[in-house]
């Protein structure tokens, strides 16, 4: 054969089974690409919010997403649940001092008493006896009456404190921040004390924190700007029955804290009128500023 003639290629002929099955196979994968390719339906769009009537405002759209249960526990936008207020009814044979600011009132007399003259005249007056310290203006913080606080804690028999909200009181054992540690000190079990803070109030024990639910948190947040003291008094309830023998308890606020949300929470250790959790309440003030004339002393060689 010439090298330049044609080979003569033989290809063995296909069965018809054979070629059924590779047309099937055809169109199935036709069908399977069509099928890729078809355009998925859009999401039916949200039916259009009608307009307001005339003369009232516009509704608010309700979000698509759930609002998050608050639970047992803090949210910054919920409201805490309103609890009731409980505590002692107001004493009666005690003097009764009105604060506002750094000044304190008593009957017609008036007392500054970061003045060493003011202080010594206020500690005889109150001398031996019970005293009942009201909140006249709301924006007296706990640091503006802390040399009224020392005054006290020397001279008067008791000290209470009344709620800003509703006739009742609450007897405190006053300790400046080195009564404080001695406490601290103490072995007994428990030492339980609330920190008030200004995010919420921190519970905390001998053996630590009671955590909350940012652990790096206060145990019971602030809920709407405002404290909650329904979950306080749950929480405090709570403690007390893990350290049964704890019969006292340490109230520290933070020196910035009105003395109105102090009171406020002393009614979370009731948990019905005249129903304390413990027998004793402590409240922590911060140490008196040294007057102009000590500082001078101090300076002096």
């Amino acid at each position: 054969m010439s090298p330049f003639s044609r080979p003569e290629w033989n290809f063995p002929l296909r069965s018809p089974a054979s070629s059924q099955r590779v047309i099937w196979l055809l169109l199935i994968l036709c069908g399977l690409a069509l099928g890729a390719c078809r355009d998925t339906p859009p999401a039916p769009s949200p039916a259009p919010v009608p307009p307001p009537p005339p003369g009232e405002a516009a509704r608010p759209v309700a979000s698509p997403v759930a609002p998050r249960d608050a639970g047992t526990w803090a949210d910054a936008v919920i409201a805490p649940v309103s609890a009731p207020v409980f505590g002692e009814p107001l004493p009666e044979d005690v003097l009764r001092l009105e604060m506002s600011g750094d000044a304190v009132r008593l009957g017609a007399e008036s007392f500054v008493p970061a003045s060493e003259v003011d202080a010594a005249r206020l500690a005889q007056r109150v001398g031996g006896k019970g005293v009942l310290l009201v909140i006249g203006d709301a924006d007296t913080f706990l640091a503006q009456v802390s040399e009224l606080l020392a005054v006290l804690q020397t001279k008067a028999a008791s000290v209470w404190l009344q709620h800003p909200d509703a006739p009742v009181a609450y007897r405190v054992v006053l300790r400046d921040e080195d009564g404080f540690r001695a406490w601290l000190q103490e072995v007994a079990p428990g030492k339980l004390r609330i920190i008030q803070r200004a995010d919420g109030f921190e519970l905390t024990t001998s053996v630590g924190k009671l955590p909350g639910p940012d652990r790096n948190g206060p145990t019971v947040p602030v809920r709407g700007g405002r404290q909650d003291i329904a979950t306080l008094r749950r929480e405090l309830a709570r403690l007390k029955g893990r350290f049964t023998t704890s019969d006292d308890l340490c109230l520290v606020p933070s020196f910035g804290t009105e003395v109105a949300q102090v009171a406020r929470a002393l009614g979370g250790t009731y948990v019905a009128p005249e129903e304390p959790l413990f027998d004793t309440l402590c409240l922590v003030y911060p140490l008196p500023r040294p007057s102009p004339a000590g500082a001078r002393d101090a300076g002096s060689p």
